[in-house]
Order: C-alpha cells, then sequence, then structure tokens
C-alpha cells in the first residue's frame, strides 16, 4: 500500500470515528435536578414563555405574601384565632390564550398548601368542592359567577372563598417574543359578596435573540 493509500485511509478512519464520537457526544439523555442532585439550578433557565413551576411558586409566594400582610388578614383572620374562619378555594380563571390546565392546577395546589399551612384558617377541601360542583350538575365556568360561588360557598360553611385570574399580554417585535403574565386574587365574603382583600403579581417570559 503506497503513501497516499495510507493517509486516505487514516484520514477516513479519523473522520469516523469524530463523526461518531460527535454522534455520541450529541445524543439526549435523561438528567434529574434540583437540591440534593448534580443538576441543583437546572429548574433556574426558562424553557419557554409558558409559565413553568418557578414562574408558578413566585405569582402565588407575592399574592399571599401581600394578603397575609393585610389589614383583613389581621383584623378578620388573626383577630379569630380562637374559631378560625373556614375558607374555600375556587378554580383560578385562566384568562389567558394558552392551555395551561397543568399549570393552573399546581397553581391551586399552591394556594391551597400555603393557607392550610398558615394555620390561621380553615380550608375547605378542594375534592368536597368537586363534589359539590358534580352534584349540583354544575361546570367549573359557573364557579366564576358570583351569585353560584356564594351559594356553594354557604353551603361548604365558608366565610369567605379565594378566586381569581391569570391573563397575559403577547407582544412580537421581530424574532423575539415576550409574554406578560398576571394573577389576579380576591378574597370575597360569602354573605356579603364583599371584596376583603385582593391583589396581582406579576411575571414576564420572552424568547430573545
Amino acid at each position: 500500500m503506497n503513501h497516499a493509500s495510507v493517509f486516505r485511509s487514516s484520514l477516513c478512519l479519523v473522520l469516523l470515528t469524530g463523526v461518531a464520537a460527535g454522534t455520541l457526544g450529541c445524543k439526549p439523555k435523561a438528567v434529574r435536578g434540583g437540591p440534593g442532585t448534580e443538576n441543583p439550578n437546572l429548574d433556574e433557565g426558562a424553557l419557554s414563555t409558558t409559565l413553568d413551576r418557578k414562574d408558578i411558586n413566585y405569582l402565588v409566594d407575592e399574592n399571599l405574601e401581600a394578603m397575609f400582610a393585610s389589614a383583613w388578614w389581621a383584623r378578620d383572620v388573626q383577630g379569630s384565632m380562637a374559631d378560625p374562619p373556614v375558607v374555600a378555594i375556587w378554580p383560578i380563571k385562566n384568562a389567558t390564550s394558552m392551555h395551561l390546565d397543568d399549570q393552573m392546577l399546581t397553581l391551586l395546589s399552591q394556594i391551597e398548601t400555603t393557607m392550610v399551612n398558615s394555620g390561621a384558617v380553615s380550608v375547605v377541601s378542594r375534592e368536597r368542592q368537586a363534589e359539590m360542583v358534580a352534584e349540583a350538575q354544575l361546570q367549573n365556568s359557573d364557579l366564576f359567577d358570583p351569585a353560584t360561588a356564594a351559594r356553594l360557598g354557604a353551603q361548604l360553611g365558608a366565610k369567605y372563598y379565594i378566586t381569581g385570574k391569570v391573563t397575559s399580554t403577547e407582544e412580537r417585535f421581530n424574532k423575539e417574543r415576550r409574554v406578560q403574565y398576571s394573577l389576579f386574587i380576591q378574597v370575597i365574603e360569602v354573605e356579603t359578596s364583599v371584596v376583603k382583600f385582593q391583589f396581582t403579581s406579576e411575571r414576564s417570559k420572552a424568547i430573545v435573540r
């Protein structure tokens, strides 16, 4: 074999080895992230403009921190610690144009968990609420009607109910996109329909070039 043939054979071997290594190196794999793993910051980055768990935690925390610092909480909740008021948590309305079913469930669970763990209120089980909605042959959308929400709240023995909505505003410029989310929450007294507390938290997501 002459030197040219040897060179060509060696070059082909190098190229094939490089392609194989590159292919193996680019092969996707599953990883575990979060505290206590080798990828503790895996959840820090955004993969899309859709709400993720980090966004939901922020939106809920901002709202509930404002609630716990409000005059209503100090007067009507902490002032009634001997007889904690009963609170029902209605579905939060998705008023965006996006499909956020999983995110809305996560958001509701976060609100429920934080309210229960506050120890200052008694929270009606959302499973029991769902049973009553089914028994009354209502749709979840009916819960956004104030009269229906008040009636069901009274049947559940709730003094207050929490309701709200997620909204979004979207902008595009060239190949960039920004979505601004808002979580609006209200606490309404069942007997009077008086709004006792309301607050809006905001979060933006974007695709930038």
